[in-house]
């Protein structure tokens, strides 16, 4: 047997390593409909946990305290931002057989690489501290903790929740859409008793508006808490833990039934939100509120809000608030353990079990918010989930690069790259994120740099280091994005598939990756317009010396190998080759043979 027969013998299993990508399979039966559908229902909600956690809850509160209604639309447009990333997100998982995390790094040269996974570091520990402020918060409002002690908690109540990871992802998956049941039954209770204004809804839904900077400021962390960085690498390894046909209607199969499946559950998150939003608009703006309450809502927190629904709502609703938040704070810090084994594994091929993951990750969390809670109270623990938003808000654009980059290019997407209007709406969001942050950050920094508080002699300096940081920021993220995609990935088959692979191969539009080969390698006679003839056994040896294939996660990819014969130029080359009525995918190097060494 030959060393491609081999390869081709080896495809038609699912793209990822079980062990790496997730706990255990999920079969996907192959007939359309609801048990296919079923078979996807799961990676969406874990995705949509991050959507509702109580850096979410702190951020809809003072929208909804401050402006009433008049911020949904920046809701709406956020959530329909995130619906679109987390579909490309998916998308990347399954056709290529690789969450993001593992395509950066062989991507990116390493010091790129180590700074990517920095930032995502720093994003996932963002994202960890509004998970243990919230819960610590949750636990004072339910049993009367102190806030100092209840963060301290935090880390030994997730250690206890991902032991579910033990009965299998499908019974994980189960747990996390519950408890985003149990928060949505609270918060829709909740606003079904508020005296909620029906029309006002509807008009700060579709009617844009900006207030003033502080509705801005509000607006940046709305659209941060919502689609954080950490879930593009999460959805995009979730995914793999589908056991799908690695055909090409598999895989269609896959996109849509993941992008119905993410819909589904972010509709579900996005009621969230405007139920919260809402509740906080119709509290606060009630005209016979006592002048405690109206000081409350001036500068309402997760740590007034359950005193504020109980002076005016009752009891009941501070007690449901409480469960939902503890639901909400538990729930994230499961998938931000996750997220972080998928960052860690993908960019340094570094494995962690997932109680020293989430260890690790939490002691660095619990020691601002420990100093915040202790030094500076609830009020002081408030303002850093705010913060933290605001930091992955920056964050975001690090990893939404890459993800665009990947799935618009066809040598890693072959056939099921992004749509144009997908590819312009995804680089829009990206290029508003920026602006605004940079916005945001100058108007600030103006105010704060002005104020009398500061002498002159450190107001030129602290300026100048200031506009250093934003100039490194927008350049950094520039040259992310003008970096083309070299690494070749495409989609595996299964024998079984050899006629539906043939009209794939055959048909014109997906012959995105045809090139020519002018190594002077002995055999073939010659190449032209991407076409290659066959020269025999010898031209198919001198072939393979351009270029070496090897299996990662099921899916093939191509090696720029050493070339015979001089200057040639190897361009990606896909290739029908047959063996025993079987068929691969052959990729070579698209690169100069000066470059191959360092490529090899």
């Amino acid at each position: 047997m030959t060393e491609r027969t081999a390869l081709i013998n080896s495809m038609g299993t699912d793209g990822a390593d079980s062990k790496d990508q997730a706990e255990g399979q999920v079969h996907v039966p192959e007939e359309r409909g609801w048990s296919k559908f079923w078979a996807y229902v799961g990676p969406g909600f874990l995705v949509a946990i991050a959507y509702i956690d109580p850096a979410n809850f702190e951020s809809d509160l003072k929208a909804g305290a401050a402006y009433q209604y008049s911020l949904l639309w920046v809701l709406l447009l956020a959530s329909l931002a995130g619906l679109l990333i987390q579909s490309l997100s998916a998308n990347l998982g399954i056709v290529t057989g690789k969450h993001l995390a593992q395509h950066c790094k062989a991507e990116y040269p390493r010091a790129v690489n180590l700074a990517l996974w920095v930032i995502a570091e720093i994003e996932i520990i963002a994202s960890d501290i509004p998970e243990v402020i919230g819960t610590a918060f949750a636990l004072n409002m339910l049993f009367g903790i102190r806030l100092w002690a209840g963060v301290l908690i935090t880390g030994l109540s997730t250690l206890l929740f991902l032991g579910l990871q033990r009965f299998g992802v499908r019974n994980l998956e189960v747990f996390i859409a519950l408890l985003v049941m149990v928060i949505a039954c609270c918060f829709f209770i909740e606003m079904g008793r508020a005296p909620v204004d029906g029309v006002a809804v509807l008009e700060g839904m579709f009617v844009p508006t900006i207030q003033d900077l502080g509705a801005l400021a509000i607006a940046i962390s709305l659209i941060g808490a919502l689609v954080m960085p950490h879930n593009l690498f999460l959805h995009s390894a979730l995914v793999l833990s589908r056991k799908h046909q690695r055909t090409s209607a598999g895989i269609k199969d896959g996109c849509f039934y993941s992008l119905l499946e993410v819909a589904a559950a972010l509709i579900i998150s996005f009621a969230i939100n405007v139920a919260v939003i809402c509740v906080g608009g119709a509290v606060c703006s009630s005209p016979d509120l006592s002048p405690d309450v109206q000081a409350s809502c001036s500068d309402i927190s997760l740590s007034n809000a359950y005193f504020l629904l109980r002076d005016v709502l009752g009891s009941w609703a501070s007690t449901l608030f409480g469960i939902a938040l503890l639901a909400s704070g538990q729930s994230s810090t499961i998938t931000g353990t996750y997220a972080g084994q998928y960052v860690m594994q993908g960019f340094l091929d570094l494995h962690l079990a997932s109680w020293l993951r989430n260890l690790l990750t939490r002691l660095v969390a619990i020691v601002p918010s420990l100093a915040v809670a202790i030094v500076a109270g609830a009020q002081g623990a408030g303002n850093l989930i705010i913060a933290s938003s605001i930091i992955l808000s920056f964050g975001l654009p690090y990893a939404l690069i890459p993800l665009l980059k990947f799935t618009s290019s066809p040598v890693k997407m072959g056939p099921f790259t992004n749509h144009a209007t997908v590819t312009v709406a995804a680089y829009i969001i990206g290029t508003v994120v920026i602006a605004v942050n940079c916005v945001l950050v100058v108007q600030a920094c103006v105010e704060y740099l002005v104020s009398d508080n500061l002498p002159q002699s450190i107001q030129i300096p602290l300026g100048i280091a200031i506009a250093l940081i934003l100039l490194i920021y927008v350049v950094s993220l520039a040259l992310l994005a003008r970096r083309p995609v070299t690494e070749v990935t495409y989609i595996s088959a299964n024998e079984e598939s050899s006629a539906e692979l043939d009209a794939y191969l055959g048909s014109p539009p997906h012959d995105y990756a045809r090139g020519m080969d002018d190594g002077g390698e002995e055999g073939g006679e010659g190449r032209s317009e991407g076409e290659r003839e066959r020269g025999g056994e010898e031209g198919r040896e001198a072939e393979r010396e351009g270029g070496s294939i090897e299996m990662t996660n099921g899916v093939m990819h191509g090696k720029a190998g050493d070339v015979e014969g001089g200057e040639g130029v190897e361009q990606v080359e896909k290739v029908e080759v047959r063996e025993g009525m079987q068929e691969e995918l052959l990729e070579v190097g698209h690169m100069d043979s000066s470059s191959l060494a360092q490529k090899t």
